[in-house]
């Protein structure tokens, strides 16, 4: 008896070994990883900024899957670099970056204004000071409104008193700033006080910024980084600045009339239906 006691627990045991081996996953061979073709790619060695040269020890040459490759990306440092025809740099490109055809000048360009300008579009310099330049903290590659403030003098007549309304229009919304003075770099962070603010405009808003600036004062108005267009706007004359409305007023609550007498023409402000009159 004790030889079977021991013959069946010596079983047990071996059958409990082998059921608990069983128990347990088996390792699962790895997928081999798809195979990526890979490319070069230069990139920057260093920061560069408006108007740097590029040499090749600013650059260099680093492995890039073909498939990511971005568009407008060189392959080699000598399709850059060539020994012959200088490149310069016209938007600012960070340390490891690839480098772009159309942050650099073509073969033999110098970086000039004129190269960041899009199509279509023109350059047009507007003069401001400290207050009318935000303080001097639009920089380049920013996003402004611009606003016109004049003043309107209506002649009634020969007893009647002249008029005049002053009033202030959003002339231009959401333009490019290109250069402020001289500086054309779009990654300084350093505000400064300017006299001039050059902005990206196309023919029509360029003669509407021409026109404005010989018959009343221009100042911009600094946009949040990536607001969008919508939101509508209306003319303030001196009669807005008394109006108990708070900013939840519908923009839309007030039309502008012109009336005629005697050739001469005038601008009231009528509200809509339910609200308060202003002239």
């Amino acid at each position: 008896m004790l030889a079977v006691a021991l013959v069946l627990g010596i079983s047990a045991a071996l059958l409990s070994k082998i059921w608990l081996q069983a128990q347990v996953p088996q390792p699962q061979p790895e997928a081999a990883a798809p195979k990526v073709d890979m490319g070069t790619v230069v990139i920057a060695a260093k920061s560069l900024r408006f108007g740097n040269r590029l040499a090749a020890r600013s650059l260099r040459e680093v492995e890039w899957p073909d498939k990511a490759i971005p568009e407008g990306a060189f392959r080699k440092i000598t399709d850059i670099v060539n020994g012959k025809d200088r490149r310069v740099v016209l938007s600012a490109i960070e340390e490891n970056e690839p480098v772009l055809g159309w942050k650099i000048t073509g073969p033999g360009q110098r970086a000039s204004l004129s190269a960041l300008i899009g199509e279509g579009k023109k350059a047009v310099t507007i003069r401001v000071n400290d207050v009318l330049g935000v303080a001097g903290f639009v920089l380049p590659g920013e996003r402004v409104d611009i606003l016109l403030t004049r003043t309107e003098v209506n002649e009634v007549g020969d007893e009647a008193p002249i008029q005049k309304n002053t009033f202030t229009d959003v002339l231009l919304r959401n333009v490019r700033v290109l250069a402020v003075d001289q500086l054309a770099d779009d990654r300084t962070e350093e505000p400064a006080p300017a006299k001039a603010i050059t902005i990206e405009v196309d023919t029509l808003q360029a003669q509407k910024l021409v026109l404005a600036a010989s018959v009343g004062q221009l100042a911009l108005a600094l946009r949040s980084a990536g607001s969008p267009d919508g939101g509508a706007t209306r003319r303030i004359a001196l009669g807005d600045l008394n109006s108990a409305s708070g900013p939840s007023e519908s923009a839309g609550s007030s039309a502008m009339v012109s009336v005629t007498r005697e050739l001469v023409r005038s601008d009231y402000s009528v509200p809509r239906e339910g609200q308060g009159l202003s002239n």
